[in-house]
């Protein structure tokens, strides 16, 4: 009573608005380094003239982009084959071990593809076990006999695909799960077959969702270095670390850059419109869900086999294969070198998954506390990030930076003799920065997911009682969001141990990660030796996915 009858004094009055200013303050800084890389490659790219880019047109700029627009249809057939066929058949259809299926779909997801790459060249190259054990079973020579090149276009594709098809298979199993029977059980009474329903029916009602989960895997195919550096295939992400690295050519690093980063924003604005259509085709509410059709003799051994192959291919092989490999060479995974490796990745990534979940939450609240055109653009802006390649980032972060530190170096010299040297571009921080921008947007999605559950009514409680905007973002949301943050963190710290070409290109002299060693001694065909970091990079990585296979099965059980 007495709050009411004295006034507040001013500095109290005063206190949600500067907090709140705070908040706006730190979101949109985050929204500035989440653009800086794409301005800073925009204008790096038009100052460098139009010589560099007329030499790469007529002689790199077509195989990169010829390469890289081929295997972005081998990987969208493909993905979008597995991931629709598999999602179909373990949602509509009742055969031997669909259970153990639904949730083993998932588990390539924790596997990078250059990790893939590694254990089948390991295999299938000329002095493979395969083709050696061909050569003994026959008799040929090398060249009396014709065998499929992994280290090829086509082989770069299928280690994609089977790494990337559960984003197809997760999305379209929940589009099928949300279709209601009436429209596929009318087309079957009209004289349709079960097929012809299917294409007809089914397949258009979930073609917002699989578009996505299709352009989800295009984005990583374009990001990918590791699979397509390995394999020496041109694509437009081995070129800017060649332009950067082996040519010192930054106009033309920027310019080849600006090119991919053009095709991964229109990828993002297409995935953006078709998230956007999805919501009109959930037809499931309040009508009755389709019935499994259980399968029985050859068709069910043909549904064990189609799910089977993709689990096999993408998990249960490369585990087998590494470890084999693993076992044979002469790493040791606790000698202090390999500790180092370790410390290193789990720096970086604990490091970048707090400071990405934090920046989530700096803008996701902010969009909750002052909707509008600002905040909007800018939770707009923060997710664009993960649409472009770790490379492109790098250069974006490296060439403004870079010139900075140049210049106070040379500042710092003329005028008190002393030597600043790399303050910013030869430390972790650039790094972890780059980190964030690649996935702050997987990061805010967790944490938006999460929020929607948070009624505004609480918020309007909360601040009757007295709470200020921070407060009630500590006190209320932070609690019920614990689950959605976990989520976040795990995944953003996985994402962080398996990123190859932003750690490659901007990590400090000396300080190397598991990702950079695998990568270090399969170029150096050591492929023994690759497999004993590339078993860490998977064993972390099934951390996330365990928590998908968890959701996935509990959803089911409803």
């Amino acid at each position: 009573m007495s709050d009411l009858l004295h006034p507040v004094p001013v500095a109290r009055r005063r206190r949600p608005t500067e907090r709140g200013r705070v908040l706006k303050g730190i979101a949109l800084a985050v929204a500035m380094i989440c653009a800086l890389p794409m301005l800073a490659v925009l204008i790096t790219a038009l100052s460098g003239g139009t010589d560099t880019i007329a030499h790469l047109s007529q002689t790199v700029l077509p195989r990169y982009a010829g390469t890289t627009l081929l295997l972005v249809v081998l990987v969208s057939v493909g993905t979008f084959a597995l991931g629709v066929g598999a999602a179909w058949l373990v949602t509509m259809t009742r055969f031997p071990g669909v259970r153990v299926f639904e949730v083993a779909l998932v588990l390539p997801l924790a596997f990078p593809a250059y990790v893939l790459a590694y254990a089948y060249t390991h295999v299938l190259d000329h002095p493979g076990i395969v083709q050696t054990s061909l050569r003994a079973a026959t008799g040929w020579g090398p060249r009396d006999y014709w065998f499929p090149d992994v280290r090829s276009v086509g082989g770069a594709a299928v280690m994609l695909i089977l790494v990337l098809y559960p984003y197809v298979y997760l999305l379209a199993r929940a589009a099928f799960l949300q279709q209601s029977a009436t429209t596929f059980l009318a087309a079957r009474a009209l004289g349709a077959n079960a097929w012809s329903a299917f294409f007809k029916i089914s397949l258009p009602m979930a073609r917002p969702a699989i578009a996505g989960g299709v352009l989800l895997a295009v984005m990583e195919t374009i990001a990918d270095f590791g699979t397509v550096a390995y394999f020496g295939v041109q694509t437009f992400a081995t070129g800017i670390y060649t332009s950067w690295f082996s040519l010192a050519d930054r106009g033309g690093a920027a310019q080849l850059a600006l090119c991919l980063l053009s095709f991964a924003l229109l990828l993002a604005f297409l995935e953006r419109a078709q998230r956007g259509k999805a919501k009109y085709h959930d037809t499931a509410r309040g009508q009755h869900r389709m019935n499994a059709m259980p399968l029985r003799g050859a068709a069910a051994v043909m549904a064990v086999m189609l799910c089977a192959v993709p689990v096999v291919l993408g998990a249960v092989l490369p585990v087998v294969i590494l470890f084999s490999m693993g076992l044979g060479s002469e790493q040791d995974l606790l000698s202090p070198r390999y500790v180092g490796f370790v410390q290193n990745s789990l720096t970086l990534a604990s490091i970048a998954a707090l400071c990405t979940v934090a920046a989530a939450i700096a803008v996701g609240f902010f969009q909750r506390l002052h909707p509008g055109r600002l905040s909007f653009g800018s939770g707009y802006v923060a997710r664009l990030g993960y649409a472009v390649p770790g490379g492109v980032i790098a250069v974006g972060l490296l060439v403004p930076f870079a010139a900075f530190d140049n210049a106070l170096d040379g500042f710092m010299r003329a005028q008190f003799d002393i030597s600043t040297g790399l303050l910013i571009t030869g430390s972790i921080w650039l790094l972890v920065a780059a980190y964030m921008v690649r996935f702050l947007a997987a990061a805010l999605g967790a944490y938006e997911g999460g929020q929607a559950l948070v009624p505004m009514n609480m918020d309007a409680a909360a601040r009757s009682l007295g709470q200020t905007p921070i407060g009630t973002l500590r006190r209320v949301h932070l609690p019920i969001l614990a689950p959605s943050l976990l989520t976040a963190l795990l995944i953003v710290f996985v994402d962080v141990m398996k990123e190859l070409p932003a750690t490659l290109i901007m990590r400090p002299f000396n300080f190397d990660t598991l990702a950079v060693q695998a990568y270090r001694l399969a170029s150096d065909e050591r492929l023994e030796g690759a497999a004993v970091p590339s078993l860490v990079i998977v064993a972390i990585g099934l951390l996330p996915v365990v928590l998908i296979c968890r959701q996935v099965g509990r959803h089911h059980s409803k």
